[in-house]
């Protein structure tokens, strides 16, 4: 539950400036931690961190590990000061755009320095900081190096299509594995405690500056991941280690056939025999590394919506309850106060709903819905916020707020918007009337895209849900972070009560 009036800002490390092409958690991050500080923002919050890849069309959402960090978001420049890179080493880092993520060259760079700087390290002596590193995380770092291992070693297979041995986890099958493939697990071992290391120095700069970090936890993992190959009980898998059912969600406000995402459900049942252990142990990581956690899909954790495996399409899909009391009791046993944010979003049933009211869990309310449909009954408008809740103008996968306004809102809410407002206003100040809005609510905690910060238009958009190519891609120029920008939260901040 959230006790006291906060700001906080919405922005992706990805999203940073950094010369290598992408954002990361080197100096560019703390300097947007002293910004946040400066604008008295209370909170920054971030998408998933975890290990992104090319066949997920590098979406943060999807992911080879529920754990393992993302290689693509350690800092070259931190790897200097450490002196596992030479300032020679970075001689050949190309030019990379400053508005966009490519991906795929950014994913070449990287990979080439973290190389280097893993054969420098092996040819030291091991610190006892990776050795404590590698023994602390064995429970999932262990077979998450072999995964990767025996993925690059089977030209990046799906797991499920590996050798019956390899795919079923024979014992003598991983002994082997792990024998024959030292040197590759060792890398992705290294890899790790390079990631983890950095954003530990990352967020200890957050706290001594009094910002709080908000992490996202996705309700669901890739069927080509560690986690499923390591834990296949947990999910609802055939003879053959494929799903027999998908998850998605119906169609709504964002696609009329529905989200068809593809990944494994929960074996709810198994889980529950363990006092949903897998559950425990992954919420207890995030809540080590985070402040406050979002589950995306929170509703899924009460009912979710299955799909027979091999349907073109979310449409034909159900609706199946989980055993949310026992799991969220189990939860906050293990965990009391836990810091937990519920995005609530979508197709949001009573059931639903008394769970969130029962745990006191924070829901969400997105701006951009606020003035479409029957004004009385819709509950993103800001005079029906509770205060335990968390206001939004958008989120990643909204437009901007004036890209909405420009290219999606109708006229029938924009005439909803200026007769809530006492009047009209332009595409050029929407988004500081809207981030007002926020500010202003009853609402406890109000979170604000850097985007509508900045005032972008549509094509400073995050993500397109149901589209598979080009999100992701959006970065902040180095030049944005001003001390007028700053000046103007901070003002908006110290009016409204949220220091």
């Amino acid at each position: 539950m959230l006790r006291r009036r906060a700001a906080g800002i919405l922005l992706h490390v990805t999203s940073l400036p950094s010369r290598y092409g992408i954002g990361d958690l080197g100096p560019e991050a703390c300097r947007f931690v002293d910004f946040l500080a400066e604008a008295h923002q209370s909170y920054w919050q971030i998408l998933p961190v975890t290990y992104s890849s090319a066949a997920a069309a590098y979406s943060p959402y999807d992911s080879f590990s529920a754990w393992a960090g993302n290689p693509l978001l350690i800092s070259p420049d931190v790897l200097c000061r450490q002196g596992l890179l030479r300032d020679a080493d970075l001689a050949d880092v190309p030019v990379f755009p400053d508005e966009a993520v490519d991906f795929r060259a950014v994913h070449a760079c990287k990979q080439a320095l973290l190389r280097t700087a893993f054969s420098r390290f092996a040819a030291e002596s091991e610190p006892v900081a990776f050795d404590q590193f590698v023994t602390a995380n064995a429970g999932w770092l262990e077979d998450f190096a072999l995964f990767m291992a025996l993925k690059h070693r089977h030209g990046r297979q799906a797991w499920c299509d590996w050798p019956a041995p390899l795919r079923d986890r024979h014992p003598d099958a991983l002994a082997a594995a792990r024998e024959e493939l030292r040197e590759p697990i060792q890398y992705e071992r290294f890899v790790q405690y390079i990631f983890y290391r950095q954003y530990a120095e990352l967020k200890a700069y957050c706290d001594r500056r009094g910002v709080g970090v908000i992490g996202d936890v996705p309700i669901y993992v890739n069927h080509d991941s560690a986690d499923v190959w390591a834990h296949p009980a947990v999910f609802k898998l055939d003879d053959r280690k494929r799903p027999t059912h998908v998850a998605g969600v119906p169609p709504d406000y964002f696609s009329r056939t529905g989200q068809l995402w593809g990944n494994p459900v929960y074996d709810w049942d198994s889980l529950a025999t363990t006092g949903f252990a897998w559950w425990m142990a992954r919420l207890r990581h995030n809540l080590r590394l985070f402040d406050c956690v979002r589950i995306d899909h929170f509703r899924g954790l009460v009912a979710y919506w299955e799909v027979p495996a091999g349907r073109p399409n979310a449409i034909e899909g159900r609706w199946v309850e989980a055993p949310s009391t026992a799991f969220f009791r189990e939860l906050f046993k293990q965990m009391p106060f836990a810091p937990i944010l519920a995005e609530d979003l979508g197709h949001i049933t009573p059931d639903v709903r008394e769970i969130i009211r029962r745990f006191e869990f924070p829901g969400m309310r997105v701006l951009q819905f606020a003035f479409g449909g029957d004004a009385v009954g819709n509950p993103h408008r800001p005079y029906r916020y509770p205060e335990n809740a968390v206001v939004y103008t958008g989120t990643h996968d909204n437009n901007t707020m004036r890209g909405w306004f420009e290219t999606n809102a109708t006229m029938d809410e924009k005439n909803a918007l200026f007769a809530y407002l006492g009047r009209e206003v332009s595409s050029q100040d929407i988004a500081w009337e809207m981030i007002r809005l926020a500010t202003a609510s009853v609402a406890h905690l109000a979170i604000v895209p850097m985007q509508d910060v900045l005032n972008l238009g549509a094509e400073a958009r995050m993500n397109h849900p149901g589209r598979r190519r080009g999100n992701w891609r959006w970065r902040m120029r180095p030049d944005s972070m001003t001390p007028t920008l700053a000046r103007s939260l901070r003002e908006l901040v110290d009016v409204y009560g949220r220091g």
